[in-house]
């Protein structure tokens, strides 16, 4: 038995084959395939587009995929939502799909578009949530270069964005968050309810859980004299509290920790100065709680 696995083709693909690297995973693509291969027997992946994903996990075509939330809404898709990923492709964060205008635009809300033209790729959500605000308004779907359409094409974008650079590069100006969106992985209803393969999307889950959990972080590793140590755990912001094991030497410890790696850079020389000896960073795969 083979569990049929959909990977999100275009701006999620190369993020995406790193966190399942990450969880142990070698997923391997080719320019003249849309079948990557990969180290797992029991899986067999797709390259799909994260705009239809859904709706080929929802009818069974893959047992399971990987696209974003924005996009099952988008879809109205029916199936089971097994994990919140949160990572994207520039960024370890949401994205949002905002509502945007030209700076020198005079909207100021939603409600200032009533009869006119808005440019998106994601039409079914942006046309529900004009209905929630009581707007009604032209909806046309854009085929790309949505940032360029106004003023002359449109009067406002729905687009996503993660940092909203390009919108300001644009000359555009957010006006409201229709939606956050992240990563999910999505099974089949009726594949989920095969006991093999719910037990294989379970496992799949706690390892890209377990990846994602260790994106940005660190493990650090030191020696230290015991009578230094209560300095050395002033310093350390730990997940938790740091494992300390003793040394053949009864007056030394080693503490074993993990930290963000944006703060080890400043943290280091401190637990130099603090005493600490044959300290070792070291890269983390995933953190399993």
């Amino acid at each position: 038995m083979k569990l049929k696995l959909g990977i999100p083709k275009g701006s999620l693909e190369n993020a995406t084959i790193d966190i399942f690297r990450r969880a142990g995973f070698q997923i391997t693509t080719s320019s003249r395939s849309y079948f990557p291969s990969i180290d797992d027997p029991e899986i067999e992946c797709m390259l799909i587009r994260a705009q239809e994903m859904a709706r080929y996990v929802e009818d069974g075509i893959l047992d399971a995929g990987l696209t974003g939330r924005d996009w099952i809404e988008e879809n109205g898709s029916d199936v089971v939502a097994l994990a919140d990923l949160i990572y994207s492709r520039a960024s370890f964060s949401k994205v949002r799909w905002v509502l945007a205008v030209p700076e020198s635009s005079p909207v100021q809300s939603v409600k200032d578009l009533q009869g006119k033209i808005i440019a998106t790729e994601l039409v079914g959500a942006t046309k529900r949530y004009l209905a929630r605000n009581g707007v009604e308004a032209k909806v046309e779907f854009s085929w790309g270069a949505t940032e360029v359409k106004p003023p002359v094409l449109a009067d406002a974008i729905v687009e996503v964005t993660e940092t909203g650079s390009s919108l300001r590069a644009n000359r555009l100006r957010i006006v409201e968050t229709v939606l956050e969106s992240n990563t999910q992985l999505i099974a089949n209803k009726e594949s989920y309810k095969d006991n093999w393969k719910q037990r294989k999307l379970a496992d799949i889950k706690l390892l890209l859980d377990g990846a994602i959990a260790a994106l940005g972080k660190v493990g650090l590793m030191l020696n230290v004299e015991k009578s230094n140590l209560p300095q050395i755990l002033a310093l350390l912001p730990a997940l938790k509290n740091p494992t300390i094991s003793q040394l053949s030497d009864g007056n030394w410890v080693a503490v074993n920790t993990i930290l963000e790696e944006l703060t080890v850079r400043n943290l280091i020389p401190r637990l130099k100065e603090a005493g600490a000896q044959g300290i070792v960073e070291y890269p983390l795969n995933k953190i399993v709680n």
